[in-house]
């Protein structure tokens, strides 16, 4: 393949070593061992010349050599993705940044390989050479690209994913076809169940497709019933037909053992009927027979059974499974399971299945619904039934429960939303689930607290702008029964939503009394209920209830303008006697003293706290807790952001601030942001690093804080002053200046920052103030 005439244009080469460059990169399929044995300085110039896939491949002769690619791989990102992306600063191997957006916008068509020559070599596949490099991969839209992942010849690129992914993201979703639904369950199973995929990520999803939702939830689970929507290209899983088969081996010999120890023993009649355990090695034989019927003839034939939402009676764990514990992946005819019940001895009879919506007997999700009438629940037998009546019901039972009452919890079957999951197969599930902008219904929270009772290798769970209101009740139902399951690894719980459905400090002393061995919880919410009547009466028994003692060292909470009483703080805190971090977001103070006892509470009942974060809270008035928080040895990182706190202050405070921190030695991050510092408040705050200061102070964050270019300049001098007066060792290492006026004067912005970054770390942005000024004008 040769290079096209514009890019040689463009390189315009003048010598023989780089005409011979240019030569040897349009032959590197015949001499490609022979260059990565070339010595250094040869192999330096060579590599930008070469396509992204020698370039991937070269990374371990320049290694050897010395020499990094990373200017290349940058270079490459900004010639063909001309974006610049987020947090580019963080990024530490561009080569597979570039790899990982390199695939992603060639499976989703964004990207034309034959616009740029780097970009395209005959002997390469771009999605199979770029694979193992991708460890986050976003799905939209109508989910095209698990149809192109899930074609037969994409069968290794798949393979490669299954190892390299950990993150899958969806967005945008739309409602999709049935052969659309069936890729997406291929790529679950694959990429979750037999893969490495540890987070799950929704987002962006305003009219949710009920089904779809809650199969990617029920998949990310690791649940999924036997049947044919796991066959691959008309043959089923290789993966689960290996483990059935060892399963089987194993079934049969024990059943085996046990009919010789039958015939010893001389039972009568028992024999000829067969134990239940030989019932169901007969059985797995029939499952996992290397004869599977085609895939249109393994229609889903069997309904799930109604469940209530009975979370302590669910079994088994979210790890993966061990030979005993896994069913088949193929389907099994339902006159073959009518025929085997009662051998099997089953407790729960499944109902009929509905004639409704999803009666389709190619429908892929029927599992998913429990589709039962009122009149239907006579067939449930009265095993299944007194199990649910002793299974212990935490909404009732439990002091200070928030799902007191509540009917979704405790609701038998319902048109939606409640499936099998004893009746399904159990494989490896995610350690992290997130999910932003998605309306979660009642049923929708009611399947989703029945996957969380027992998805015990959950860690993360994050709900961003679900509408939850009362249905907070019912999650919070499922994870109580999953922090009782002796191998629950649950520890961080974020919520955030809208509006408010009851006041966030009973919130969160009901998450710590249903979850005690919770690690983060995060509770955010913009505004308070705006429909007076459908706000809950409070709950005594979890207002007044004795907080269990927790394991919490983060806690965050933003309120809805909701006014912050250290009466109701104090019982969390004296549970949380391993709190390291708390950020109090938008509370009102009630009164002048109502920070003062806030300060006494946290001295007294939290003696590892490290970090204390104040956001949108009016300071003015509080000169002297703020002077005591900042001398508190304890305290490693304080923030006081957009708290006013020089609104109404003398210059006699800002001098006592730089004297307490001079004076702590302890104090490693402070944060000002949105403080209106001005230039002349910045300047002085150069003084905490002076040549009489015992501070230890790494990190200063005066963002948002109108500071000119000309202010961030003698700043700069007068730190360097310092800097001189202590033989050039100072412990200040990272400064953050996001949005302030430093587009007034570029040329003295450029010299000042050029200035810093000798001293420290700087983070800025190119912020257009006037922009902001004029966006700030139109909405007073």
């Amino acid at each position: 393949r040769s290079v096209p005439e514009a890019a040689m244009a463009a390189e315009r080469p003048r010598s023989l070593f780089a005409l011979s460059a240019a030569a040897v990169s349009r032959s590197m399929a015949a001499l490609e061992r022979d260059v990565w044995a070339l010595p250094g300085h040869l192999l330096r110039g060579l590599l930008p010349l070469l396509t992204v896939f020698y370039l991937e491949r070269a990374e371990g002769a320049a290694r050897r050599a010395g020499l990094s690619t990373q200017p290349i791989w940058r270079k490459l990102w900004d010639d063909v993705m001309k974006t610049r992306p987020p947090n580019s600063e963080s990024i530490t191997c561009w080569r597979k940044k570039f790899l990982e957006t390199f695939f992603s916008n060639v499976l989703h068509g964004v990207l034309d390989v034959s616009s740029d020559w780097r970009l395209n070599d005959r002997h390469f596949s771009p999605l199979l050479h770029s694979s193992p490099h991708v460890s986050q991969l976003t799905l939209c839209n109508m989910l095209q690209g698990a149809v192109e992942l899930t074609a037969e010849h994409n069968h290794k690129v798949l393979e490669n994913l299954a190892g390299s992914l950990r993150i899958l993201k969806f967005q945008h979703l739309l409602s999709c076809d049935q052969p659309i639904r069936r890729s997406l369950v291929l790529l679950l199973h694959r990429l979750i169940h037999h893969g490495s995929v540890s987070q799950v990520s929704m987002c962006s999803w305003p009219v949710p497709d009920t089904v779809l939702l809650v199969l990617i939830l029920s998949m990310s689970a690791g649940f999924w019933r036997s049947g044919s929507a796991l066959a691959y290209h008309g043959s089923a899983c290789g993966l689960c037909r290996e483990e059935d088969k060892a399963q089987s081996q194993e079934s049969a010999q024990e059943g085996a053992e046990r009919g010789c120890n039958a015939e010893r023993e001389g039972s009568n009649g028992e024999n000829q009927k067969g134990s239940p355990d030989e019932a169901e090695a007969r059985m797995n034989s029939v499952l996992s027979g290397p004869r599977s019927p085609p895939l249109r003839k393994l229609a889903c034939e069997e309904t799930s059974c109604e469940v209530p939402c009975d979370h302590t009676s669910v079994q088994g764990g979210s790890s993966p499974r061990s030979s005993s514990e896994q069913l088949s992946c193929h389907a099994v005819p339902r006159k073959t399971r009518r025929r085997l019940k009662p051998a099997v001895g089953r407790k729960r009879r499944c109902l009929r299945r509905s004639r409704g919506h999803y009666a389709d007997p190619e429908d892929l999700y029927d599992f998913v619904f429990t589709v039962a009438r009122e009149d239907n629940s006579g067939l449930l037998d009265k095993t299944r039934t007194t199990e649910g009546e002793n299974t212990e019901n935490w909404t009732s039972s439990s002091p200070g429960s928030p799902c007191t009452g509540h009917a979704g919890c405790k609701k038998r079957g319902g048109p939606a939303g409640i499936f099998s999951l004893k009746a399904a197969h159990r494989f490896r599930s995610v350690s992290t689930l997130e999910l932003f902008s998605i309306p979660l219904t009642g049923e929708t929270c009611r399947a989703l607290s029945n996957l969380l009772s027992s998805w015990v290798s959950l860690e993360n769970l994050v709900l961003s702008y679900n509408g939850l209101h009362a249905n907070i009740s019912c999650i919070l139902s499922g994870l109580r029964a999953l922090s009782r399951h002796p191998e629950c690894r649950f520890r961080v719980l974020r919520v955030s939503d809208m509006f408010s459905h009851m006041p966030c400090m009973e919130l969160v002393r009901c998450v710590l009394s249903a979850l005690p061995q919770l690690h983060t919880l995060s509770v955010s919410f913009d505004l308070k209920n705006h429909l007076e009547g459908s706000r809950p009466e409070e709950n005594p028994s979890c207002s007044e209830a004795e907080i269990p003692e927790s394991c919490l060292e983060v806690l965050e909470i933003r309120f809805p303008r909701e006014p912050l009483h250290a009466t109701f703080l104090l019982p969390v805190l004296k549970a949380s006697k391993s709190l390291q971090q708390l950020s109090l977001d938008s509370p009102t103070l009630p009164c002048p003293q109502e920070l003062g006892l806030l300060l006494e509470v946290l001295k007294e009942c939290t003696p590892n706290l490290k970090k204390l974060s104040f956001h949108d809270v009016n300071l003015a008035e509080h000169q002297k807790e703020v002077l005591l928080l900042l001398q508190d040895p304890s305290l490693q990182e304080i923030t006081f952001s957009f708290c006013r706190l020089f609104e109404s202050s003398t210059a006699e405070f800002l001098s006592e601030i730089i004297s307490t921190v001079k004076r702590n030695s302890s104090l490693k991050s402070l944060k000002l942001p949105g403080n209106r510092l001005g230039n002349h408040r910045l300047v002085a705050l150069a003084d905490i690093f002076s040549e009489d200061s015992s501070s230890s102070l790494c990190q200063l964050d005066v963002s948002s804080n109108c500071i000119k270019p000309d202010g961030l300049l003698e700043f700069t001098k007068k730190l360097e002053g310092h800097i001189q007066q202590r033989g050039g060792q100072i412990p200040f290492t990272h400064l953050r200046l996001f949005q302030n006026w430093l587009d007034q004067d570029a040329e003295t912005a450029q010299e000042a920052l050029r200035r810093l970054k000798a001293v420290c770390s700087v983070v800025n942005d190119s912020w257009d103030s006037s922009q902001a000024f004029a966006d700030y004008i139109s909405v007073m």
